[in-house]
């Protein structure tokens, strides 16, 4: 396709860019100051758009109309009012209605789902309960014109480096032709299609399942799928392990001795008299694994295998990937977890656990300084606490235990 000459004139290079209104321009730039304007922040990208071969017919059409959003810059400040625990968010995120439609997608996509799980090892209901976990198997995308939400990102000076290099990268996309500028929707931060790839993560692990001669994410389910399943096993999936097991703790379990460890095989957790739930073996005793305890030692407690891990590389967050490991298991058909969650528990924010620092601190743990972070020193002070007072010594900062300190 032929290329604009580096002599043309400005006025070329921006007539495709929607003039602003003076009202919309003054909306924005208390918060998106980094360029004088969005039309010298366009003029000024295409010379890097176009030093990675984008097309310039698919420069000028991704960025037709653009105008910075006000909203996607508003969610970049957003935080959560309320902090829920591991309990509450589990019950959202492993809902009785997700769990019935992953089944009936598995029965559904099973032909393709044995496909991908016999080339790539990633068990079908971990693929399905990711697909559910990020949009709900296909029913949300996020509504987003990816090109223009990360241009906004970009044009608003947040995480530029970061979100600059996905917006060059979805251009590329764009320019192989995987997908339209249209068609390329996403999450306000520029997360994509069914599995919300970000572009970079596409460039590096999807695939093209279905043979088209494209990598189409957003409405071939196979390809979206198969992608996963290749994101997985590259970040280092375990073909036919789980994630972890919920275990039963001996009634005198060293708490602090467990934090302290860390990992070690499952044979020496069963020598500690961690055991497996429903009298069940652990089947690979030599399998390394360490403790988690997101309700400390008064609700379900799990051993955490290498898969748990590799499920993080998803999204980095342990309530996440226990979800995922969670939901794959009930499609699968097996139970919810034999310890139940506490019923009355609330969650913690930041402020909080620093104000059982703070309240440690002032009975004489020593706990660090006062930061909201729960490190060693703090879980040792919270355990001296508790045994001095008749507590259960789990190590657990709880509502509870803030309630107490008070």
């Amino acid at each position: 396709m032929r290329k604009l000459a580096p002599q043309a004139p400005l006025r070329r290079a921006l007539k495709f860019v929607s003039a602003l209104t003076v009202a919309a321009t003054m909306a924005v730039a208390t918060t998106l100051p980094a360029y004088a304007s969005p039309q010298s922040f366009v003029a000024d990208l295409w010379p890097e758009a176009q030093a990675r071969g984008v097309s310039r017919a698919i420069f000028e059409q991704a960025f037709a109309n653009f105008t910075p959003s006000q909203r996607v810059m508003d969610l970049t400040r957003s935080q959560p009012e309320v902090t829920k625990t591991t309990g509450q968010y589990l019950a959202s995120a492993v809902s009785s209605a997700r769990i019935t439609t992953g089944r009936s997608m598995r029965g559904e996509w099973s032909q393709t789902l044995n496909a991908i799980e016999q080339r790539w090892g990633v068990q079908a209901e971990v693929v399905l309960a990711i697909w559910g976990m990020e949009t709900n198997f296909g029913s949300y995308m996020g509504g987003n014109n990816v090109i223009h939400a990360l241009a906004t990102l970009t044009y608003g000076d947040y995480r530029r480096d970061f979100f600059k290099n996905e917006l060059l990268t979805a251009l590329q996309i764009l320019t192989a032709g995987h997908i339209t500028p249209n068609e390329m929707v996403g999450s306000w931060a520029g997360a994509m299609g069914h599995t919300q790839f970000m572009p970079t993560s596409f460039v590096a692990y999807a695939v093209d399942f279905n043979g088209d001669g494209r990598r189409n994410i957003w409405t071939s389910i196979p390809d979206a799928l198969a992608s996963t399943a290749n994101y997985l096993r590259e970040h280092g999936w375990r073909a036919g392990e789980t994630w972890g097991y919920e275990v039963q703790l001996p009634a005198n379990f060293d708490y602090g001795r467990a934090w302290d460890i860390g990992k070690q095989s499952l044979a020496q957790w069963a020598a500690m008299g961690v055991t497996r739930t429903g009298g069940r073996s652990f089947p690979r005793p030599t399998d390394q694994a360490e403790i988690f305890m997101p309700a400390g030692g008064n609700g379900p407690v799990f051993l955490l295998l290498p898969n748990f891990s590799v499920i993080k590389r998803y999204n980095n967050s342990n309530n996440y990937a226990l979800a995922v490991g969670h939901l794959a298991d009930r499609i699968l058909g097996t139970g919810g977890f034999v310890h139940p969650f506490p019923a009355n528990e609330v969650g913690l924010s930041r402020n909080d656990r620093t104000e059982i620092q703070r309240l440690l601190l002032a009975r004489g743990y020593d706990v660090g300084t006062p930061d909201g972070i729960i490190g060693s020193k703090t879980r040792a002070g919270i355990i001296a606490f508790q045994r001095a007072n008749g507590l259960l010594a789990d190590g657990y900062p709880s509502s509870a235990l803030l309630a107490r300190l008070r």
